[in-house]
């Protein structure tokens, strides 16, 4: 996929320090944007749209899991009627 560039200003002091601690903490500043904008794209385009460019640009998919049907529960049928009651009120 063709990659682009964005470039946003941000306050000097501030973006120093921030690439100082993410630099402590084994992380980039580049990678932590990345994050962020993957994030806000999986957020706000709709699956069906990520998914349409995701083919256009060719990029291989997990196999989506095949929708398997669930086993209904089994209920042996029986042809025998249930047997009513002989009286009713008779407790003995």
């Amino acid at each position: 996929m063709k990659k682009a560039t964005i470039t946003l200003s941000y306050d000097e002091e501030k973006l120093s320090a921030l690439r100082l601690y993410l630099e402590q903490k084994g992380g980039t500043l580049e990678e932590e944007l990345q994050q962020a904008v993957d994030t806000l794209y999986a957020k706000t385009i709709p699956a069906n749209v990520r998914g349409f460019l995701d083919l256009r640009a060719g990029v291989a998919k997990p196999e989506a899991k095949a929708r398997k049907a669930k086993p209904k529960a089994f209920a042996p049928e029986t042809n025998a009627p249930t047997k009513a009651p002989d009286s009713v009120g008779d407790c003995s």
